[in-house]
């Protein structure tokens, strides 16, 4: 709850991390679809740029709420919260970030597809399909830190 109001009404003011995010999803949004083979829009946002889609549709608009910024949050708090070795977080943290990163670059590209192919499509897929995957994979993250690097010590019996 702290870090939410430290973002709203500080960080987001202060601080150009929510344009970096974003502007870093659509260059790699593009890139993905021009990858598997689809013509993009030039969408000329300004300095950093918010929108990207596949040429001939509306595309996708990205905002601060769909960033990706609450999650990364959300996921330093859980590991630096929860008991497990320096050493192992000092790892798990940044290899998290990227993953979630590349998780919401899929899902823009995916919902630029969406809009693309079937818009009417767009709402229901923004709102609870991807919403449960990337939370789904975020819990898989914090899973994976409870069952492999959180392990309780033992204290020797003597």
């Amino acid at each position: 709850m702290s870090w939410y109001f430290f973002y709203e009404f500080y960080l987001k003011d202060h601080s150009l991390i929510d344009e970096w995010v974003i502007d870093s999803l659509v260059n790699l949004g593009e890139g993905f679809l021009k990858l598997i083979g689809y013509p993009i829009t030039d969408y000329a946002d300004g300095l950093y740029r918010v929108h990207f889609g596949v040429a001939g549709s509306k595309g996708v608009t990205i905002g601060a709420p769909c960033d990706g910024i609450v999650l990364f949050a959300l996921f330093i708090v859980f590991i630096i919260s929860y008991p497990g070795p320096i050493k192992h977080k000092l790892w798990f943290l940044p290899a998290g970030l990227v993953f979630i990163h590349l998780i919401n670059v899929l899902r823009v590209s995916a919902l630029a597809l969406i809009v693309y192919h079937k818009q009417d499509w767009f709402s229901f897929n923004h709102d609870y399909t991807f919403t449960l995957i990337v939370y789904a994979i975020v819990f898989g993250l914090w899973w994976i830190w409870i069952t492999k690097f959180s392990k309780p010590k033992v204290a020797n019996e003597n």
